[in-house]
C-alpha cells in the first residue's frame, strides 16, 4: 500500500467482527425468546382451532412457560456458575429447540405443560448467557453502544413467527407449525454459534460475586410497578392473535398482527432508551405505559385492521422498552448491589407474568370473551403508572 494511505481494510477489521458477534447474538435471542418463548402466541388460535383447546388451558400453558422463565432466571442468580458452564448453556440450547419442535407431537396437557415449563427455563438461561457474552464481547472491542441492538432480534423472532406459521399452517396444520419453528430455530441456532463463536468467551465472562453494601428500599415502588406491568401486557403477549383471530372479518389477518407486534419491538429497545436520556427516565416510561394501556383498551372493542394495527403497534412498541427502562433505572438506584436489584426486578416481573395469563385464561371462558381480561389488563398497567408517578427517586 503507498506510503500516507491508511489501512482501512485493518480499521473495519475490529468493526466486522463485533458485527458478526452482534448478529450471533440476534440470531441467539431470536431462538430463544422470539421462538422459545413466543411462538406459542401465533400458534395458540391453531391449537383452539383444530384442539379445541380452552382459554383456561392456554393461559396454564403460558403461566408454566414463564414459571420456567422465573426457575431459570433465580437459578442463574444463586448460582452464577451455570453461566460459564458448557454443559448447562449446551442443554439449555438442545431443550429450547426441541420443547419448541415436540410441542407438535404430542396432544397430551400433560407434555404440553412439561415442554412450556422446560422451555421457559431455557429461554431464560440462554438470554442471560447470550446477553452476558455479547455485552462482554462488545465491550471489549469498543462498540458498547450497539448493545441495545441485540434485544432487536426477539422482536425479529415475533416477527419471523407471525410470518411463518400461517405458511407452516398450510402444510402440517398447528402441529407442523410447532415442528417447522422448531426447525427454525435449530437454524438459527447453527447461524448463531457459526458467527458469535469466539474463542474462551464464555470464560472470560465474570461475574461479581463479592458482598455488596447498599440498601435496596428505593427499588421496591419501581418492582411494584414492574409487577403490574408483567402482569398486564402478557395478556396481549399470550392472546392478542387468538382474540383477533375471533373477531369477525379479521381472522385471515390475525397472524401479520404478530408481524406488526414484532416489527414494532425490533426499535424499541435503541428508541426508548434514547428518549430517557432526552427528557428523563420517568416521562419516557410514563409515555410507555400510557401508550402500551392504550393499545390494550382499544383492543376491547377493535374491530377494524387500523384499530388492531395500533393495538399490535403500541404493544410491540413499549414492552422491551420498559424492560430496558426499568432494568436501567435499578442498575441506577442500586450500582453498588446491581446484580441483586435485577434480581428483584425480574422475579416481581415474571411472578406479574405467570399470574397474567391463568387469570386472563379463566376470565375469558367465564365470561365467553375477553373483554374484562383486557380491560383488567389496561388497569393494572394503569395502577404500574401511578406508582412511577408518586415514585420520586427518579433521577
Amino acid at each position: 500500500m503507498p506510503a500516507g494511505h491508511p489501512d482501512y481494510s485493518l480499521c473495519a477489521r475490529p468493526e466486522r467482527g463485533a458485527l458478526k458477534i452482534l448478529v450471533g447474538g440476534m440470531l441467539g435471542m431470536v431462538l430463544a425468546m422470539g421462538i422459545g418463548r413466543f411462538a406459542f402466541t401465533p400458534i395458540l388460535p391453531l391449537m383452539q382451532r383444530d384442539l379445541a383447546m380452552s382459554n383456561t388451558m392456554a393461559g396454564w400453558l403460558a403461566g408454566l412457560n414463564y414459571l420456567g422463565y422465573l426457575t431459570g432466571a433465580v437459578a442463574c442468580s444463586m448460582h452464577p456458575r451455570l453461566l460459564r458452564s458448557r454443559p448447562a448453556t449446551g442443554g439449555a440450547l438442545v431443550t429450547s429447540i426441541a420443547s419448541t419442535l415436540l410441542m407438535g407431537v404430542t396432544v397430551s396437557p400433560f407434555w404440553w405443560g412439561l415442554l412450556r415449563l422446560g422451555g421457559g427455563l431455557a429461554s431464560a438461561v440462554l438470554f442471560i448467557v447470550i446477553s452476558a457474552e455479547v455485552v462482554e464481547a462488545l465491550t471489549r472491542r469498543g462498540f458498547v453502544h450497539w448493545v441495545g441492538v441485540l434485544y432487536g432480534g426477539i422482536g425479529v423472532g415475533i416477527a419471523l413467527s407471525g410470518i411463518m406459521v400461517p405458511q407452516l399452517d398450510r402444510i402440517g396444520g398447528w402441529g407442523g407449525s410447532w415442528i417447522g419453528m422448531g426447525l427454525l430455530a435449530a437454524l438459527c441456532a447453527a447461524a448463531g454459534i457459526t458467527l458469535g463463536r469466539q474463542r474462551n468467551l464464555i470464560q472470560a465472562v465474570t461475574l461479581d460475586t463479592s458482598p455488596k453494601t447498599g440498601s435496596l428500599h428505593s427499588i421496591w415502588p419501581l418492582a411494584v410497578a414492574y409487577f403490574f406491568e408483567g402482569l398486564g401486557y402478557i395478556v396481549s403477549a399470550t392472546f392478542i392473535v387468538a382474540i383477533i383471530a375471533m373477531t369477525p372479518g379479521l381472522a385471515a389477518f390475525s397472524p401479520y398482527s404478530w408481524v406488526a407486534t414484532g416489527l414494532a419491538a425490533l426499535p424499541s429497545t435503541v428508541l426508548w432508551p434514547q428518549l430517557g436520556r432526552r427528557i428523563g427516565t420517568k416521562r419516557t416510561l410514563l409515555c410507555a405505559f400510557i401508550l402500551q394501556a392504550a393499545g390494550i383498551y382499544v383492543s376491547i372493542d377493535a374491530d377494524t385492521i387500523g384499530a388492531v394495527l395500533f393495538s399490535a403497534i403500541a404493544f410491540g412498541g413499549t414492552f422491551l422498552g420498559i424492560v430496558a427502562l426499568t432494568l436501567a433505572e435499578g442498575n441506577r438506584r442500586a450500582p453498588h448491589d446491581s446484580r441483586r436489584a435485577t434480581a428483584i426486578l425480574t422475579v416481581c416481573f415474571s411472578l406479574g407474568q405467570i399470574l397474567g395469563p391463568v387469570l386472563a385464561g379463566i376470565l375469558a371462558d367465564m365470561r365467553a370473551g375477553f373483554a374484562l381480561p383486557l380491560l383488567l389488563a389496561t388497569t393494572s398497567i394503569a395502577i404500574g403508572a401511578l406508582f412511577i408517578i408518586f415514585d420520586h427517586r427518579y433521577s
